[in-house]
């Protein structure tokens, strides 16, 4: 069983800042669980306790992103990001008190050591602790299990290796994945940014190598080239047979409807688009778009569905009579 954590929200925050309003907030948390994507990273940029009066570039303090979040705490498993150094038991009740399922603490691969304390503290607390081995190519991949393996010890419940640069390629992940599945009991998750243009290929050769968790952002948003885009994760595991309680037409109707027309505020746009996205899980030519978006149009149904089901049939050279024939059949 593999699954998406979706940290659009703490991540994708820096394309506008350090963190999204209120507005964007709540509707990237329901178009998320609309398409059944539930594990959810939310709130400022650098975590819980990052929020600073004085110089806040987020538009809403940690209080604030956590009262927004208060409706979908029961549909939803929804956490922050904590930097070790800000975890106090302070920041770790606050958390506690709004009902938040998780906290993620982050620290640099190498410094394990310095961060034992707030993993025991968010258990302490009574709440999931997940762990973001930050920069994670800094040490091989020995010493990054190995780094694994002793905050498991301290009660950790899931481990994540940050690709923190984009720097890996598959092979560097299938090894530092396998090396870690082999020392811990927990799950392994993955994160990649996408500065090599692999952070998907990166997030399938982490299946393969036995990570079941894997971090992506809407649209690739995040800091940098951005992350794997969770549309694009999810077209590629599905292509597998994978990821199947994701509603891949809801997704990309969110963000065709509501996210992209939202972005166009900050200028940012995907680098594929949702529409292509499709073109290339169908395996379908770019050269029949003017066909299949005539058929759409002409019998008032998904152009998405239509795509994937003409593609079924014939990848190579649909003609016009057969798209329509789909078309009618999918009324």
């Amino acid at each position: 069983m593999i699954k998406i954590l979706d940290c659009t929200l703490r991540d994708g925050g820096n394309v506008v800042g350090k963190g999204f309003n209120a507005e964007l907030t709540k509707s990237m948390i329901e178009g998320l669980i609309r398409a059944n994507i539930t594990t959810i990273e939310m709130g400022h940029c650098t975590g819980l306790g990052a929020y600073d009066p004085v110089t806040a570039k987020a538009p809403c303090t940690d209080e604030e992103y956590l009262e927004l979040v208060q409706p979908y705490l029961d549909k939803a498993e929804i956490g922050m990001f904590l930097g070790w150094k800000n975890g106090t038991k302070e920041n770790i009740a606050l958390a506690a008190k709004y009902g938040l399922k998780f906290l993620r603490v982050g620290a640099n691969a190498g410094d394990g050591k310095l961060a034992a304390d707030a993993v025991k503290r968010v258990k302490a607390a009574g709440l999931t602790c997940r762990y973001s081995l930050m920069k994670a190519y800094v040490l091989s991949a020995e010493e990054l299990a190995d780094e694994a393996a002793f905050l498991e010890q301290c009660g950790l419940d899931e481990i994540t290796i940050m690709d923190s640069a984009g720097t890996m390629t598959p092979d560097m992940v299938t090894e530092y994945v396998k090396a870690m599945v082999a020392k811990v009991s927990i799950p392994v998750a993955f994160h990649g940014h996408n500065n090599l243009g692999l952070s998907v290929a990166n997030a399938l050769a982490a299946y393969e190598a036995g990570a079941t968790v894997f971090d992506s952002g809407l649209l690739g948003m995040a800091r940098s080239a951005g992350n794997c885009a969770t549309e694009l994760a999810v077209a590629a595991f599905q292509k597998k047979g994978l990821l199947q309680d994701v509603d891949f037409f809801s997704l990309l109707d969110y963000e065709d409807t509501q996210l992209i027309p939202m972005m166009k505020e900050y200028d940012y746009r995907p680098a594929v688009t949702p529409f292509d996205l499709v073109l290339g899980l169908a395996g379908a030519h770019s050269s029949y778009t003017a066909a299949f978006k005539k058929a759409a149009e002409e019998h008032h149904v998904s152009l998405y569905k239509l795509i994937l089901e003409v593609s079924k049939i014939n990848r190579k050279d649909p003609s016009v009579d057969l798209i329509n024939q789909v078309a009618e059949t999918l009324k």
